[in-house]
């Protein structure tokens, strides 16, 4: 469906994008993240026809962009700021691209309460746009996108405006509507537990460059660099030498269940392998913080020897803080990190 080959933009001497190649198949939900300045957004711009590229070219379902306008592009877009028409109702604001491409009245009609009732939002045609909440707008806003039937949807920070618990709940929600409507869809989001619940794919993105994209569980399993996993949270990164099944670390020696070559490298432990014991065993450490996380607690320790660890625990095996407790690793837990 997309096709991104070698596209580069430059604000003076600064590459928002520098080479990127990317592909969205038909169908798939493809999310992209990155720290702020790492050009996910710019991506989006160039795809929609918003920004111009200096390098490369912008291919939909095979046919070169360049040149193409917006409006012409035949994509969907949906912004977090949600950008509806206050002067319409919910109606008119889901009918607007329909009356923009010429269908009649009564096609307008049946089309917006089918949408409406998709996005859950049935029987709200007349309902202001001022009487909405956050959430309620977001689902018109969805369903004006939906409407025209874009051969690509496009959301940038689509539920960034709104509170936690609605954004779990609709992430869910639009997980499930775009399976059953076999949209394809590339969005642009900062929150990554948005991101990997929503995407059949996830791009992490980096000064320009893609710094890693596969299956959210394999880029979560598999970070590609310490770049990558500190982005995803994870802090417990290291450097060691490693030696068959073992990285010799500040930590001591971690076991490794799936050795990647010898040589000085730099290694993840996943909160979830640092696994508190008696202090008299593994690695001495003292309690210096507890965040409660519902069920879990994450545990921040400082070891007698190198940097600071985090453990996750369950909630009722939390030690109190600057209590003494002993570290080991679990070797399923622990990942070498690419040179």
């Amino acid at each position: 469906m997309l096709v991104l080959d070698d596209v580069t933009v430059r604000f003076g001497a600064r590459a928002a994008l520098d080479g990127v190649d990317l592909t969205v198949a038909d169908h798939e939900v493809v999310c992209v993240l990155g720290p702020s300045g790492s050009g996910k957004s710019t991506l989006l711009r160039v795809v929609a026809g918003l920004q111009r590229a200096d390098r490369g070219r912008v291919l939909l379902a095979g046919a070169d962009q360049t040149g193409v306008p917006v409006h012409r592009r035949g994509l969907g877009l949906m912004f977090q700021d949600h950008q509806l028409f206050p002067q319409h109702d919910a109606g008119g604001n889901v009918a607007f691209g329909l009356r923009m491409r010429g269908d009649g009245r009564e096609a307008r009609r049946a089309r917006v309460a089918e949408l409406l009732e998709l996005v859950g939002l049935p029987g709200a045609e007349q309902r202001a746009v001022g009487s909405l909440s956050g959430g309620e707008q977001q689902r018109v806003a969805l369903a004006r996108a939906l409407a025209p039937e874009p051969r690509l949807l496009m959301l940038d920070e689509p539920l960034g405006q709104l509170d936690r618990g609605l954004r779990e709940r609709l992430v869910v929600e639009l997980r499930a509507l775009f399976g059953r409507l076999g949209t394809t869809v590339l969005a642009v989001t900062h929150d990554q537990g948005e991101a990997f619940a929503l995407a059949d794919r996830v791009v992490i993105m980096r000064e320009g460059r893609i710094a890693q994209t596969g299956a959210p569980l394999e880029v979560w399993q598999r970070p590609a660099d310490a770049f990558v996993a500190r982005f995803l949270g994870f802090d417990n990164v290291v450097a060691a030498t490693v030696s068959g099944s073992v990285a010799d670390t500040a930590w001591g020696k971690l076991p490794l269940l799936d050795p990647a070559g010898d040589g000085e490298r730099e290694v993840l432990v996943r909160p979830a392998g640092v696994r508190l014991t008696d202090p008299e065993e593994g690695l001495r450490c003292t309690v210096e913080a507890r965040t409660f996380r519902g069920d879990r607690v994450a545990v921040r320790l400082r070891p007698a020897t190198g940097p600071v660890l985090e453990a996750e625990v369950p909630l009722r095996d939390a030690p109190e803080e600057h209590a003494e407790v002993g570290v080991v690793f679990a070797a399923e837990d622990v990942v070498v990190l690419a040179p």
